[in-house]
């Protein structure tokens, strides 16, 4: 069963609301983030970032860091900025752009349901990036990023959100990447009608965030009796068919001594081989497009290598590091290797072209999307896609509804 809890949210003021909000810090170039920053008193990032026009800095990532930035929360809410709900709620989210729209519901996610492996993962995490969150929420106490879960559809939670959405939105804001947000408290009468519709969903999956929910499930087993929520961890709950999933394409920086003509030959053994007139995404399963010398060029893998009755070598990701990246370029991991880099499936061919011009890397390789079936076979099967294997969208707002451990 799917549990969802309301939770007492620690939200901006209307007035402040797209002030605040903020997408993570680290999506921002850093003359964005400068002038955010510099021009803009009420984001979430002067919290996030507490030294960033001191000359004078504590230790990245250490205690006395994280104790500015719970101080900055702190601060906004005894200036009135942001304010904490008096009873347990539920939220509606929407979020929408000029492709692609989704609803969902914010709320509490268990982590004893994570522990028992009801919500699923598809991503390995590292111990590292786990502790670290781990002591943020421990010294912060705060959670302003919620862990994109989905779930199959469900047609009463479904109509009932659409039946909700119809009144006016306590937030309705559009932001300069050209999306508009909006979110509801949900009454009580209808939060628990949702909480109850939810509960036949035997298995929920995560889409993004896998390091937030381990880190909130590692704080739960070491300080559950610290942290009166610590139960719980921020989480936004879509359908599945509401998920916009593009590909994570990569970018690399040489052929490993190979010349073009040379890299070319070589992959063509591994499938059929054409030019094409222009640059464009995959359309199929297993077909990988490469950009080298301004010039496009779609690999089909041939069927004999690929073990199809596999959820991660199957892949398109995993065919084109065991085939290409590793024996040919030389490129054994991909998390650490500095000679590629990744774009997500939004970049169109010719943003793609340009990214890579930019870089001066030589190499681009575009990959079809995985599908949603694809992730769930692989978080069933208790295995992990490779690094960047997805680029999911939404990519949720920072600092709409906080999660209080403390209160």
């Amino acid at each position: 069963m799917a549990v969802i809890a309301k939770f007492k949210a620690l939200r901006p003021v209307r007035d402040k609301v797209h002030l605040v909000a903020t997408r993570p810090y680290y999506s921002y170039k850093k003359n964005v983030l400068k002038a955010k920053m510099e021009t803009n008193p009420w984001t979430l990032l002067n919290i996030i970032n507490p030294e960033f026009d001191s000359s004078k800095k504590t230790k990245p990532n250490s205690k006395e860091r994280f104790e500015l930035v719970k101080k900055g929360y702190d601060q906004f809410v005894e200036d009135g900025i942001l304010v904490q709900d008096i009873e347990p709620k539920l939220y509606l989210y929407k979020q929408t752009s000029e492709n692609h729209s989704c609803i969902g519901v914010i709320a509490g996610a268990s982590v004893e349901e994570y522990l028992a492996k009801k919500i699923k993962i598809h991503e390995a995490t590292l111990t590292t990036r786990e502790a670290l969150f781990e002591h943020y929420l421990d010294v912060v106490g705060y959670n302003a990023e919620p862990v994109l879960l989905s779930y199959s559809g469900n047609k009463n939670i479904q109509d009932l959100i659409e039946e909700i959405a119809l009144s006016r939105p306590e937030y309705e804001f559009t932001t300069t990447d050209k999306i508009k947000h909006e979110l509801w408290i949900v009454q009580n009468d209808d939060a628990d009608k949702i909480q109850a519709y939810f509960e036949p969903i035997k298995e929920v999956y995560i889409a993004d965030g896998h390091h937030r929910t381990a880190s909130s499930a590692g704080l739960y087993k070491s300080k559950r009796n610290q942290f009166e929520h610590s139960k719980n961890f921020l989480a936004y709950f879509v359908d599945e068919q509401q998920l916009n999933i593009s590909s994570f394409n990569r970018i690399v920086k040489s052929l490993n001594k190979l010349k073009p003509e040379s890299f070319l030959a070589e992959i063509s053994q591994l499938g059929t081989i054409k030019k094409l007139d222009q640059g464009i995404p995959p359309a199929l399963n297993h077909t990988l497009h490469f950009l080298i010398n301004d010039a496009w060029y779609a690999l089909t893998i041939d069927e004999n290598l690929i073990d199809k009755k596999h959820p991660v070598k199957s892949l398109d990701s995993s065919l084109l590091t065991e085939l290409i990246l590793k024996p040919i370029l030389g490129i054994e991991d991909l998390k650490t290797s500095k000679e590629i880099d990744f774009l997500p499936g939004t970049f169109d061919a010719e943003a793609f072209s340009q990214e890579l011009k930019n870089k001066k890397f030589v190499l681009g390789i575009m990959l079809f999307p995985v599908s949603i079936a694809q992730i769930k076979a692989v978080a069933d099967a208790g295995l992990y896609m490779p690094p960047k294997s997805t680029w999911v969208e939404p990519k949720l707002r920072s600092g709409l509804t906080i999660y209080n451990l403390k209160e």
